[in-house]
């Protein structure tokens, strides 16, 4: 059982901390995006330095209190929120947030976990460099959280997850000893490679404090186009097509259905779109090009090969860098238009590339058979990630469906789970998921992460109820 981070825990721990470093959460500390659940009462703690965190988490752990790491709260699976439960330690990162070093000729950053995801995009690109890691919440999140959570989003077709752009971690352990894993090396066999532990465990087996982090070359131009595809398989055809031409270059493809679009059309029709009739399949797609290939050049010869191979039907290239944003605010609205119409139930869902089809094919009659609703799907088709979210009638409100959800979502994952694919592709588990993780997770799997959990944090404060169910 933990205790409550109550007013004699905060008075003690005042003690060891700079004066203003502890203060009574305020309610922006204590939400979550999509306001369904919130933190009761919670202590805040905003160190500045990775000393102070050690302290911090030291002592939570002598007198068992709860501790919830706090990067930029965009998270999408109450892994910021503890509903329930003695009042824990809300660690914000927020003061951590000096970039300690960077080095081009390396193509590598040392950041502190507070820093912005675009602060650290801005860093890297000052030097001449790119870090791909791109997010609609960049400009909140905090790259601490990504890491802890293994972020995704809309660039991993090229250059991966959060994981593979990080070479190493500085973080303190739930006893408060503190990890020194700064390394700037590429290959380092030495043992266990906590690190990879750490990224994607959502604060449940320690805090993130800083990181080294991969830098690439920026590309010398991007080629950017809308193009109305035949349907799912031809776009997956015309991914192939693009990877061959492009010698893999193609950074984004994002699959966009045509009820997204009409969402907009409803919720946001302020938004201009490119197309007149909405097409029932289209893909958002980029390449980031090396010098001497001119984009037009490049992206109209992908569009007439492809329609010659019946792939697609039509298509706007863009012509200029704003046309370029243009293209990706329409795709940056999606979750937007989403959240004024209302889903039902979401999902954030991975398959197998070659299973999407079928997936596609399958998950509309099997929710038509649960009741009229309007299915939006849509996501980062290159890695596999596909949004499948679920709306009411057209003039309904999701609140008079709420009864269905839950045989929604069964339907769904069990579907995902038959075709090899994952419930949880890249928003994590938090504590949304967790029945989800027992459900479908592999049983062997599921032992070994309580089996580290109570290793390294015996007493249970790291994130509490998150990821493992109690």
């Amino acid at each position: 059982m933990l205790n409550p981070a109550d007013a004699a825990f905060a008075q003690r721990l005042a003690t060891l901390l700079p004066e203003g470093t502890l203060a009574p959460a305020e309610p922006r500390y204590l939400e979550e995006p999509r306001r369904r659940a919130v933190t009761p009462q919670a202590l805040l703690a905003r160190p500045r330095e990775t000393a102070e965190v050690a302290r911090i988490v030291s002592a939570c752990a002598q007198a068992r209190v709860g501790l919830i790491p706090w990067g930029g709260g965009t998270g999408l699976v109450l892994g910021q929120v503890q509903p329930e439960g003695p009042a824990p330690v809300i660690l914000s990162l927020e003061r951590m947030n000096r970039l300690r070093g960077l080095w081009p000729e390396e193509n590598l950053m040392i950041v502190e976990a507070g820093m912005t995801l675009a602060e650290v995009q801005a860093a890297a690109d000052g030097a001449g460099r790119l870090f791909p890691l791109s997010l609609a919440s960049e400009g909140t999140a905090r790259i601490g959280g990504n890491l802890a959570t293994n972020a995704g989003g809309t660039a991993v077709l090229r250059y991966g997850n959060a994981r593979e752009l990080c070479l190493g971690v500085e973080a303190v352990l739930p006893d408060g000893s503190v990890l020194n894993g700064l390394t700037r090396l590429r290959k380092d066999n030495t043992g266990y490679d906590l690190k990879d532990l750490l990224i994607g465990s959502e604060g449940t087996l320690g805090v993130i404090t800083a990181a080294t982090l991969r830098l690439f070359p920026q590309p010398a131009a991007t080629a950017t186009a809308l193009l109305a595809v035949i349907g799912p398989e031809a776009a997956l055809e015309l991914l192939t097509l693009a990877q061959i031409r492009t010698g893999g270059a193609v950074t984004t493809f994002e699959l966009i259905h045509a009820q997204g679009l009409l969402f907009l059309d409803e919720a946001m029709p302020e938004l201009r779109q490119p197309f007149a009739d909405r097409p029932d399949w289209s893909v958002l797609i980029e390449i980031g090009l090396a010098p001497g290939l001119d984009p037009e050049v490049v992206m109209t010869g992908l569009y007439e090969a492809a329609e010659a191979g019946s792939l697609v039907r039509d298509g706007v290239i863009a012509q200029s860098g704003a046309q370029a944003r243009a293209l990706w605010d329409l795709r940056e609205a999606l979750p937007e238009g989403n959240r004024r119409i209302g889903a039902v139930v979401s999902h954030d869902i991975s398959l197998p590339l070659s299973e999407i089809a079928e997936f596609l094919r399958r998950a509309g009659p099997v929710i038509a058979a649960i009741g009229p609703f309007r299915v939006n799907c849509f996501g980062h088709l290159g890695d596999g990630n596909l949004h499948y979210n679920v709306f009411p009638p057209k003039g309904g409100r999701a609140a008079d469906h709420r009864d269905k959800a839950g045989s929604i979502q069964r339907a769904v994952h069990d579907l995902v789970h038959a075709l090899g694919g994952s419930v949880s592709a890249e928003h994590g588990i938090g504590r949304l998921k967790t029945r989800d993780l027992e459900a479908y997770g592999d049983p062997a799997k599921l032992a070994a992460m309580r089996a580290i959990k109570a290793a390294l944090d015996p007493a249970g404060i790291m994130n509490p109820g998150a990821v493992l169910a109690p």
